[in-house]
């Protein structure tokens, strides 16, 4: 290298260190030179300051550029802590120019090859220093990234668009799809025809077999017409060809409405037997040119037919009419029918039937004649033109029992034939349209379900019936409706199990057997023979099924038979030894109660029939007959309650005999030890006498000890009336029967006696004093003795009455004491009426004959009524207090003190279980007053349930209860839901902040107080918040109290819409809030409307990097820009709202905003539905031009008529035109020969062309 030759203003070589042999072999490669003397190598001026022999050449340019580095990174260190003040900025400029001084023109001086520069390139490279210095110190922008941005788009252009995605800008703002189409008018000679120019629907069937097309003619006398006509079953098509002799003939008659007038089109009516869609394909006149035709196609369908499926005519309650409409017509189809309930209509109703086929025209609303837009209908298809058969199910729910009725009124297909038969629905007249496959109308007639139970039976109460005899079940039989029973005949079916089947637990066995009967209208229900249980499974009437309610099982039993069987006993007697009697033990099995039926037969006696009756299964019967003789006794019949027609024991031969013989006897027939009389008076007693007649009576008076026998005889009648003489002395009297002697002769002694009273003087009555008078005050309730003053015999009779109760029937009570008293219960004033003693009566006393009763007034209670508290019913109601309140109810007594209360307290708590508990209190005056419980918040009631007083105990017949209630409110309670939380807040209001959750209890509405307190401030700022109606509340803080920091936010109190108010401790949860500083972001542009194409930009104000929220076509997004510049693509249309935005200082902390920018589409424009058409008109006439466009109102445009030219050469613009519409197509007429074409496009917002203007493109935004 040392070798190569240098230019003089290259650096100088490096030298070269030898070491060894090797050097030396060096050396001797180079040319000699002479080698300089020492003093002259001392004084090389290129030597440099540090000796090779030290540090080498490269090793020396390796330091300087170390130190080079090491003063760039001091640089930047420098530039990157720079304040903004502008002397700090001078002095560290001048210091680095300094320093650049320094090193630049001090690196010479080192004499380090490849460094030696010259003094002008020293000067360059400080002058370029300085300029980076004052770049970099004074904070200089260099568009360097906007430089590189733009070189590098040379090669890669791309731009994030709105939907953070690289976009290329070329294809969103050169779009060619925006204007498409253009038309092609040729001018045709003069005249034109028209198929169907009005465009009336046409439709054959068998009953309209043949239509007749019009075909209008406008000054022309065509002698050839081509119809093309395209099958709609096949999509074949054909040509109809009308000769010059046909158009003659249908000329003729076309001119006979017209007369002379030559001027007015003709209209020919070509008759056509087949459907099909049908195009005027040529015309040729006279001079055998083409006549312009307007584009028109006709369609010829089948009518439409619609007729019912129609399906039984009997419905239940709740079946669904279950019926369907076949209609056969050309889609989109129109239906209408009425529905008609018990001969009053109901309500009419369309259907609508849309095409199958989603590309039929008829589904749209067409602008032109064409139904297919091809200008060849070689290979259309055009099935959707073909009658479709649909069948349309209606399906309604008959929840009313009547007649309905369903009729069709009208059929309408998609090209607008209508068929209506509205005046086929005439009543029974049957008539049908003649078309019609079917009938136009359904009948329904909805019964009501019927409903069955069992009366009067069920698994509780089983039917008993006697064996082999029949029962019926009973069956009650009801409808859903409101009649109480479906007429007509009902089938029933049941599930039955012989009773020695059926399971213990009272169920069906596998022997179950299910039976059907008939049960006809009023019937009392079904015959059954069989015990067993018997179970309800159905019901049907003529026309529905029904419902089987509960109960629906019943047991049949048949209970035994009753049966007797008896056993006898002897009763002999006592003094002759004869039998006198037989006692008969009966033992029955049966149901009770039983009857047994006998004979009674004394020897040469009638018969004479007897009956016991008995409900326990054994019991005596004692045969005891008061005359002698033989008596047969014979049991004929047995019934119990099942078996009530009397059974025959005369087969069982129970029979019994007895022979009788009674002793002679006599005794007094009134059972009373002693007879009671009025003194002069005589005394009749009866006596029977037992044995054979005569009978001989012996008999004795005795008083004070004087005896008086009498004796009777020839008595032939047991009965025997005994009469005394006539009593003159009062006192007592014995009568005693000594001895009797019936036929046999034989003389019986007897021991009857009784006691005759005869009084001394008649009875007397009066009333008694107490305390001086006959007037009582007693208390209510309470029996009080009446005084009585009695003289005569005890007991006496006394007959009293309430002279306040005149209405009511006279008292007779019986008294035993001369000085009694009567008990009564009630006030008021009582008379003695009479008085009889026990023989006589007597006489009341008329001065002491009333007595009067008056009752103590018994205690009440009653609560003072005030605006705190009120009667509701029967009820008091006390306002609502807060928990731990005091409150008190005043009650005022009436009654004599002192007072005992007793009240229950029951409390509803608002959590936990319910309580309560008996309370006592006594008052000692008329008033008291009752504290109310407010400790514990609920519903809380106080029933005064006991009182009473001095004179009268607690009587709950006589009282009745008073009932307080009041509500006590819970303390409201508010609390922090996430307790100790630290919350962050933005330090503008836009940017929103996180809401502090907050539970309330209580009754809304609630009234809040917050203290918000600053760290640094010891005076807490409270925010009051009224009006919260729900349960959590979510607190912002308002941003007017906040301040940059933290602060703590505690709860005061709060209050509910009781009026309850709580206060918070001071130690309780709270929650801390730290604000901070929030970013910024504003639009460069004040517009809000943008174009498909156009940048939305923004400025950024806050520390990079930023990430910035956005929505876009409804989707939230997120973009990051690390500049303060955010800028994007408007790629396509939607709304871009900016809605938030965070730096990296604030990354928790969202400012939010709305910046709303609307991306408008661009508009565009479709010439011949995008095609390129060719219309041929003929001199003077006009061809319509359609323009449809997209975008928003209005729109104006430009187009261009350009020249028709020859193959191969290009055509040229021939004027240009500009138009404006305000809706979404626009027709122009055109009657010029030309190509034309939109060349530009504007709508409401934004523009587009497909002109250059100067090297841009004419899309821009509109304002």
């Amino acid at each position: 290298m040392n070798g190569t030759p240098r230019l003089r203003s290259a650096y100088p070589s490096t030298p070269q260190k030898s070491n060894g042999p090797n050097g030396a072999e060096a050396s001797a490669s180079l040319p000699r030179v002479p080698l300089p003397t020492l003093a002259s190598t001392q004084q090389d001026p290129q030597a440099p300051l540090i000796p090779f022999n030290l540090v080498d050449g490269p090793q020396q340019r390796l330091y300087v550029a170390f130190f080079y580095l090491g003063l760039t990174v001091w640089r930047l260190c420098d530039y990157y802590g720079l304040v903004s003040d502008e002397t700090d900025s001078l002095w560290l400029f001048m210091k680095w120019v300094a320093i650049d001084s320094i090193f630049l023109y001090g690196l010479p001086g080192l004499k380090i090859p490849w460094l030696q520069w010259s003094s002008t390139s020293i000067t360059m490279l400080f002058i370029g220093h300085a300029i980076f210095d004052a770049v970099l110190m004074f904070r200089i922008p260099i568009p360097l990234e906007t430089w590189l941005i733009a070189f590098t788009r040379i090669f890669y252009d791309r731009e994030l668009a709105v939907s953070e995605r690289r976009v290329k800008p070329a294809n969103v703002l050169h779009n060619s799809s925006l204007i498409l189409g253009k038309q092609i008018i040729h001018i045709l000679p003069e005249g034109s025809a028209t198929l169907n120019p009005n465009r009336t629907a046409f439709c054959i069937d068998s009953f309209i077999t043949s239509m007749n097309l019009p075909i209008q003619l406008n000054q022309t006398n065509p002698i050839l017409i081509e119809l093309l006509r395209v099958d709609l079953d096949t999509n074949l098509n054909e040509t109809i060809t009308i000769h010059a002799k046909e158009i003659r003939r249908l000329k003729k008659q076309a001119h006979k409405p017209l007369g002379r007038d030559l001027t007015a089109p003709r209209y020919l009516q070509y008759a056509v037997k087949q459907t099909g869609l049908y195009r005027l394909q040529r015309v040729v006149d006279e001079s055998k040119l083409e006549v312009q035709r307007r584009l028109s196609d006709t369609l010829v369908v089948r009518c439409p037919s619609a007729h019912m499926k129609t399906v039984t005519e009997s419905k239940c309650i709740g079946d669904l009419s279950d019926f369907y409409l076949q209609v056969d017509a050309t889609p989109p189809i129109n239906i209408k029918y009425n529905k008609l309930f018990n001969g009053q209509e109901n309500g009419r109703s369309s259907l609508s039937i849309p095409p199958k086929s989603p590309m039929s025209p008829l589904a749209t609303q067409r602008s032109s004649g064409a139904l297919v837009t091809r200008e060849s209908v070689a290979n259309v298809d055009v099935s959707w033109a073909r009658s479709q058969s649909t069948r349309i199910s209606l399906n309604e729910s008959l929840n009313t029992s009547g007649r309905w009725q369903y009729l069709v009124d009208e059929v309408q297909d998609g090209c607008g034939n209508i068929v209506s038969y509205a005046k086929y629905h005439q009543a029974d007249s049957g008539k049908r349209h003649p078309t019609n496959a079917g009938p136009l109308e359904q009948r329904f007639t909805v019964h009501e379900r019927p409903r069955v139970a069992l009366r009067g039976c069920d698994s509780q109460h089983p039917l008993r019936v006697p064996k082999g005899k029949s029962i019926r079940l009973p069956v009650q039989l009801s409808s859903t409706g409101l009649d109480s029973e479906e007429q007509g005949t009902h089938h029933l079916s049941y599930l039955f199990t012989p009773s020695a089947e059926v399971l213990p637990n009272q169920e069906h066995g596998k022997a179950a057997v299910l039976e059907e009967f008939k049960l006809e209208p009023h019937a009392a229900g079904h015959e059954v023979y069989e015990p067993g249980l018997y179970t309800l499974q159905s019901v049907e009437s003529a026309s529905c099924a029904g419902d089987v309610l509960e109960p629906s099982s019943c047991l049949l039993s048949n209970p035994p038979e009753p049966t007797l069987n008896i056993e006898t006993q002897v009763i002999p007697d006592r003094c002759a030894g004869n039998s006198v009697g037989l006692l008969v033990d009966l033992d029955l099995t049966g149901t009770p109660p039983f009857r047994v039926s006998y004979t009674e037969r004394r020897s040469g006696g009638p018969v004479t029939p007897r009956t016991v009756e008995t409900h326990l299964l054994h019991t005596q019967l004692e045969l005891r007959p008061a005359h002698s003789g033989h008596y047969r006794y014979e049991f004929q019949h047995i019934s119990d309650a099942i078996y009530r027609e009397p059974r025959s024991l005369r087969g069982e031969r129970l029979s019994l005999d007895q022979d009788v013989k009674p002793p002679a006897s006599a005794r007094f027939l009134d059972a009373h030890p002693a007879r009671k009389t009025c003194i002069g008076e005589p005394v009749s007693l009866g006596v029977q006498l037992l044995g054979d007649a005569p009978w001989k009576l012996e008999y004795e008076l005795v008083h004070h000890g004087r005896r008086q026998k009498r004796k009777k005889d020839g008595i032939d009648n047991n009965i025997y009336t005994l009469t005394t003489d006539e009593l003159s002395s009062g006192g007592e009297y014995s009568l005693a029967l000594t001895a009797v002697t019936d036929k046999s002769g034989c003389k019986v002694s007897l021991e009857q006696e009784t006691k005759i009273e005869v009084a001394l003087q008649r009875p007397k009555a009066a009333f008694g004093l107490i305390e001086g008078q006959r007037t009582m005050l007693a208390l209510e309730g309470k029996k009080v003795n009446l005084p009585l003053r009695l003289q005569g015999e005890s007991p006496w009779t006394i007959q009293y009455r309430n002279s306040d109760h005149a209405g009511e029937a006279p008292t007779t009570t019986l008294l035993k004491n001369s000085n009694d008293e009567i008990e009564v219960k009630e006030a008021g004033t009582y008379e003695l009426l009479h008085v009889d003693d026990a023989t006589c009566p007597g006489n009341v006393d008329a001065v002491a004959n009333r007595f009067s009763v008056e009752w103590v007034p018994r205690p009440s209670v009653k609560v003072s009524e005030s605006a705190a508290i009120e009667l509701q019913q029967d009820r008091y109601v006390k306002k609502g207090i807060c928990e731990g309140d005091e409150d008190a109810v005043e009650i005022a007594f009436t009654g004599t003190p002192p007072f005992d209360v007793e009240y229950i307290h029951h409390v509803k708590p608002e959590r936990g279980s319910q309580s309560t508990s008996t309370k006592k209190f006594s008052a000692g005056i008329n008033l008291a007053s009752v504290r109310m419980v407010t400790s514990e918040a609920g519903s809380h009631q106080y029933k005064i349930s006991k009182l009473s007083d001095l004179s009268y105990g607690h009587d709950p017949r006589k009282f009745s209860p008073v009932v307080i209630e009041q509500r006590v409110h819970s303390t409201p309670m508010a609390t922090f839901s996430d307790g100790g939380k630290t919350y962050k807040y933005c330090k503008e209001e836009e940017a929103g902040g996180e809401n502090v959750p907050i539970s309330l209890k209580g009754s809304p509405t609630f009234h809040l107080e917050v203290e918000i307190r600053h760290h640094s401030s010891s005076k807490p700022e409270l925010v009051t918040i009224p009006n919260i109606e729900t349960h959590q509340y979510n607190l912002h803080i308002p941003h007017r109290l906040l301040a940059l920091g933290t602060h703590a936010v505690r709860i005061r109190k709060v209050r509910d819409a009781n009026g309850c108010q709580r206060r918070m401790d001071q130690g309780a949860p709270h929650v801390q809030v730290n604000v901070a500083e929030v970013p910024g972001i504003t639009a460069q542009e004040s517009r809000t409307d943008y174009c498909v194409g156009d940048r939305i930009s923004y400025t950024l104000s806050g520390s990079p990097p930023f990430n910035v929220f956005y929505t876009f076509q409804g989707q939230e997004r997120k973009a990051s820009a690390s500049t303060t510049n955010f800028r994007r693509l408007a790629e396509k249309p939607g709304e871009f709202t900016i809605t938030a935005i965070t730096d990296q200082r604030s990354v928790d902390c969202k400012a939010h905003t709305s910046i709303t920018k609307v991306i408008h589409e661009m508009p565009s424009v479709r010439v011949s539905k995008g095609r390129t058409a060719t219309v041929d008109i003929h001199e003077g006439g006009e061809a319509e031009i359609l323009f449809e466009f997209g975008g928003t109102p209005p729109f104006e445009f430009t187009y261009t008529r350009s020249s028709n030219p020859p193959r191969g050469k290009k055509s040229q613009v021939l004027d240009t035109k500009s138009d404006i519409s305000y809706e979404h197509t626009k027709s122009v007429l055109a009657s010029d020969e030309g190509i034309y074409e939109v060349v530009s496009i504007k709508d409401r917002f934004c523009a587009f062309s497909t002109q250059r203007v100067q090297g841009k493109s004419g899309q821009k935004l509109l304002t």
